[in-house]
């Protein structure tokens, strides 16, 4: 989780709707997405696997909802470094234009394809490389926006006050708690990669304890980074005036940083830039141990588990992560515009995504009722399960573009097409999954497998070597 991106230009999404109350709807989302947090942590002790939320899955539930959900997550992480790098392009292409009129706008893609190169040569490398490149860059842009926030909060003096925290600060027209639930509603899509330790079981050491800690302290710590960003925004910019805030202009991160700290906004901007890169560094690294573990089962081809002999890294599946991200970037980054095509491939993310957590959740109580009275605690294996979905339920219907609520606005052509795209894909797998199931069952019966309760360390095993 890289949160530079979210927090520039996700959260602000929420206020809209939350106004000058978004601190209280990112505190909620934080706590409606612990709760889907608890659930991964709770499989992860118990279920070791890189094929992470498609074994819970296929454990707690039935190994052909598993094979779905695989299906399913192997796709929305293979678009992720699409997603990051179309940003990256637009991002640093607008910002040189901004300075120098003279740079084309228009020419985003050398950006992207640097991006590009680096997330591909870490992941060659290994999981090693690619967990030191995701810390590098994660602990600057936390560093820069946790100093940025501590700028604005002694900047603000008197004007800092609690009641951002209360729902008397909402938008115009919201009603008080409607407009805080929205705005969370809007905050939620930003917690999501919260899961993404899960796929690095078998390459992490004491993965029962580690992974389970990875999960619950990403979300934590970064909820709490988001907090305190948004806190520091509303008492500086004005809890009335905050229904107005942005991604760019003035009324931004970047626009508030050139306008009251000089140069600092350059921080303000790398933070951002390198906050895509993480990001699609780690999405590459889930999207590969997943097509590892899909094809170590024989769902996708068998190369796909082949490792480098030297750094372990499953290095068919970094090449067509690679290939695909590439592709992916530059056709529907010149078919439409780098922005446009951004919104359409994360509506596409978002609704496959909060699809997998809501299966997840499913699957984190089966799993334990199954397992007995011994193993089950009811607010863990239950409630909370229970209670993660009913928060995600809003947010995929909001990102789904279905006006269930008052604040859910339909979408327009090409970002509608995500829902239809979505589907396909999920027919295509349900059409895979019936045909293995009447030619090769055992592939999808293997779906649940966790490889580490029956081998030590296989020869074609990804190493061990991640914290």
């Amino acid at each position: 989780m890289a949160p530079g991106a979210a927090i520039a230009a996700s959260i602000p999404a929420g206020a809209a709707f939350a106004g000058g109350s978004l601190p209280l709807s990112v505190l909620i989302a934080l706590v409606a997405c612990l709760f889907t947090a608890s659930s991964v942590a709770e499989l992860a002790r118990h279920l070791p696997a890189a094929g992470s939320v498609s074994v819970y899955a296929a454990q707690g539930l039935h190994p052909a909802v598993g094979f779905v959900v695989a299906w399913g997550y192997v796709f929305v992480e293979a678009l992720i470094p699409t997603l990051l790098l179309l940003q990256l392009g637009f991002t640093t292409a607008g910002t040189l234009h901004q300075e120098w009129p003279g740079y084309p706008v228009d020419l985003w893609w050398p950006w992207a394809l640097l991006g590009a190169l680096i997330i591909c040569l870490a992941g060659l490398y290994g999981v090693r490389a690619s967990a030191r490149l995701g810390t590098v860059l994660g602990l600057f842009e936390i560093a820069v926006f946790v100093f940025f926030a501590v700028l604005l909060i002694g900047r603000a003096g008197g004007h800092n006050t609690l009641s951002v925290f209360g729902t008397g600060n909402v938008a115009p027209g919201q009603g008080a708690l409607g407009g805080v639930v929205a705005g969370s509603v809007y905050t939620v899509l930003a917690f999501a990669g919260f899961e993404a330790a899960a796929p690095l079981a078998e390459e992490a050491r004491d993965p029962r304890r580690t992974v389970r800690r990875a999960v619950l302290g990403a979300t934590v710590g970064v909820g709490l980074v988001y907090v305190l960003t948004t806190y520091a925004m509303s008492v500086y910019f004005g809890p009335g005036r905050l229904a107005g805030f942005g991604v760019t202009g003035a009324a931004s991160w970047e626009g508030v940083a050139r306008a009251s700290f000089g140069l600092f906004w350059v921080l303000v901007f790398f933070a951002v830039v390198n906050s895509t890169i993480a990001n699609a560094n780690a999405g590459l690294v889930v999207s590969t141990r997943t097509a590892f573990a899909l094809g170590r089962i024989g769902v996708l081809p068998r190369a796909f588990a082949r490792v480098h002999p030297r750094h372990r890294s499953p290095v068919v599946a970094v090449a067509a992560q690679t290939v695909v991200a590439v592709g992916a970037t530059l056709g529907l980054g010149f078919a439409y515009d780098p922005a446009t095509a951004f919104n359409l491939v994360a509506t596409v993310i978002v609704i496959v995504v909060v699809c997998v957590y809501i299966v997840t959740n499913a699957a984190c109580a089966g799993f334990f009722l199954r397992r007995g009275r011994s193993g089950l605690r009811p607010v863990r294996h239950l409630l909370f399960p229970l209670l993660g979905t009913a928060a995600f339920v809003p947010a995929l219907l909001t990102a789904a573009g279905i006006p269930a609520f008052s604040f859910v606005s339909k979408l327009t052509a090409p970002v509608s097409y995500a829902g239809p795209v979505a589907g396909v894909w999920t027919l295509a797998g349900l059409v895979l999954l019936a045909v293995l199931w009447r030619r090769n069952r055992a592939a999808v019966m293997a779906t649940g497998r966790v490889h580490l309760d029956t081998e030590e360390q296989a020869p074609d095993q990804p190493q061990r070597t991640a914290r």
